[in-house]
Formats: C-alpha cells, structure tokens, sequence
C-alpha cells in the first residue's frame, strides 16, 4: 500500500533523472527557461548578423563530456570547431560515459584532449558556444566580448536552454543530453551554411 503511494513520485522523479539530469538540473532548466522567457537572454539566444565566425568554440566545465562531444559533431558536419573547459587540467581524456554514448551515436571521442581556458587561443573570429547561463558570465569575466558568446541550447530539438553536466550521472541521461547536443550542432550547422554567401 505504502509503496503504491509512492510510485507516482518515483515516476516523476525517474523522468526528471531521465531528461535533466538530477533534481538540481531540473531546477537550474526551471530557472533558465524563466530567464529565456523573460527575454533576459535574448542576445546569448542569437547569432549577430555583423559577427564574422570562422570556428565554434564549444564550452563547458570539464571539456570531457559536453563540449567535447559538441566538437566531435560540429568537425562531423565539416564545421572548425575546437573546445575548451574552464574547470579543467589540459590533456585528459573524455570520460568513459562520454566516450561509450558518443560511439553509440556514431561518434569517436577516444581521441579527445581536454583544453583548459588558460592554453586556449583566442580568435576574434570565435563563437563561444557555451551549456548554461553561468559559462557565459564566466567568458566574460575571462575577456570574451558578449557578442562572441552564445547559449547551444538555443538550437537544441526540443529547445533546452540549460544543458546540464551529465558527468557521474546515469547512462540514460548521458543518451538524452547527447541528443539534445547533436540536434543543437546539426540545426547550427545547417544555419551557418545558410548564411554563407
């Protein structure tokens, strides 16, 4: 009896793991989502007209999950990508969950370096892609114009503004944010190559 109580919550709590990660990304999506509709992060949501990218830089924290795995799709669709992470030791290998769900996607990440923000070099022709709203205070911070940077998110099939770290998490969710990954940098690659003249 107690446990048919339960279950709901159970359920709703196994679809939060499944596709937020956890309950503190759910939440983070919440907020995130609130700020995008507010129309906050309007200018981190767009591409400038007037900025002339020549590579896509993706971003997170570690550099051996997300945007490693951002990198990998973007060379994939015949973009020049690099990416970089802000709390990361230059030279570590992509985390073996990385590494397993990209390969089941078709993706090779067995080759992947980690860059940390301190060895990478700079273009002004950069488009800092980054996962979550505080990777972009944290570019800035660090000297990146505000027009160089931009939320992936925002290209994402179905829209997720936040894309939560899926390190240490479990399998399923690595699946789900790896998707949301891809259709992000696939939908990215089909509007820059429109937009060439």
């Amino acid at each position: 009896m107690r446990a048919s109580l339960f279950k709901p919550f159970y359920q709703w709590y196994e679809w939060i793991c499944f596709n937020y990660g956890s309950f503190r990304g759910w939440v983070r999506h919440l907020l995130t989502t609130a700020q995008f509709l507010l129309g906050v992060l309007d200018s981190y949501t767009n591409i400038n007209p007037e900025c002339k990218v020549q590579r896509l830089v993706f971003v997170c924290l570690g550099n051996i999950n997300r945007s490693a795995f951002a990198q990998a799709v973007g060379e994939s669709k015949g973009l020049h990508c690099a990416s970089l992470g802000l709390a990361t030791e230059t030279g570590m290998p992509a985390y073996k969950k990385a590494v397993a769900t990209a390969s089941i996607m078709g993706i090779d990440l067995t080759k992947h370096i980690a860059t940390d923000f301190s060895d990478h070099e700079q273009n002004q022709f950069d488009l800092y892609l980054v996962m979550e709203v505080r990777h972009i205070n944290r570019l800035i911070s660090l000297g990146i114009s505000r027009e160089q940077v931009i939320l992936l998110g925002a290209w994402s099939a179905p829209k997720r503004i936040h894309l939560h770290d899926p390190h240490t998490l479990s399998d399923n969710y690595f699946y789900s944010c790896f998707t949301l990954i891809r259709s992000a940098v696939e939908r990215l690659a089909i509007q820059l190559n429109n937009s060439k003249p």
